[in-house]
């Protein structure tokens, strides 16, 4: 079995090897050309997205730089992703987003990792494991998500939390490690800050159907 092939399979394997590389680089010089873009290159950035991630849904965005050591070929977008400024991919692994996800500044999402064995660790072997986020998700400033997590749909992780493990549907979460605080509910159609009210009699355009 190849290193690609241990690598796709979740087994350690050498990132340094010679046919990881081979296909890894490529996506890295295209990716250095999409951060040098200017900002009214917008078809130069929808392109690189369309050509070089795994999958690209409409409406997508993500504002340079953007850092992802694959060059995204393993990041799967849905519709209307919208990603803000330095969101850093170790994407090893594959990184599934949903529909709608947001994510604020200098998001990481990590999907490789070193085995604790100090043998392995010094010649450089690692593995990795998929990355999920749900459909509707908000992920806060300075976050950042571990290998192997499945965040749910309609979840907010609040700015500067550590996500270690799978955390559900339709929550609030937060912290170091990343916990469960409470459920997103009526209160949250109501007010949109400590008790300040949505003026929806200005944003029916917005309201769901």
């Amino acid at each position: 079995m190849s290193h690609y092939e241990r690598m796709e399979a979740g087994l350690i394997y050498d990132p340094a090897d010679e046919e990881i590389m081979n296909e890894q680089l490529p996506n890295m010089d295209r990716l250095y050309d999409f951060n040098h873009t200017r900002p009214s290159e917008t078809d130069k950035r929808q392109a690189f997205m369309k050509e070089v991630f795994a999958e690209c849904g409409e409406n997508c965005w993500i504002e340079p730089p953007f850092y992802a050591n694959w060059g995204g070929a393993h990041l799967h977008l849905g519709d209307g992703v919208y990603a803000n400024f330095g969101l850093t991919l170790v994407d090893d692994a594959h990184i599934y987003v949903g529909n709608r996800v947001l994510f604020a500044p200098h998001v990481t999402i990590a999907t490789a990792n070193h085995p604790l064995d100090r043998g392995l660790r010094s010649k450089g072997l690692q593995y990795a494991r998929d990355v999920k986020i749900g459909d509707d998700t908000w992920i806060g400033a300075n976050s950042v998500i571990l290998p192997g997590v499945t965040i749910g749909k309609n979840t907010v992780i609040g700015a500067g939390s550590v996500v270690t493990h799978d955390i559900p549907d339709n929550v609030l979460a937060f912290g170091v490690p990343c916990r469960v605080i409470r459920e997103i509910g009526e209160y949250d159609h109501e007010y949109f800050r400590k008790g300040e009210a949505i003026d929806w009699q200005n944003l029916q355009e917005y309201a769901e159907d």
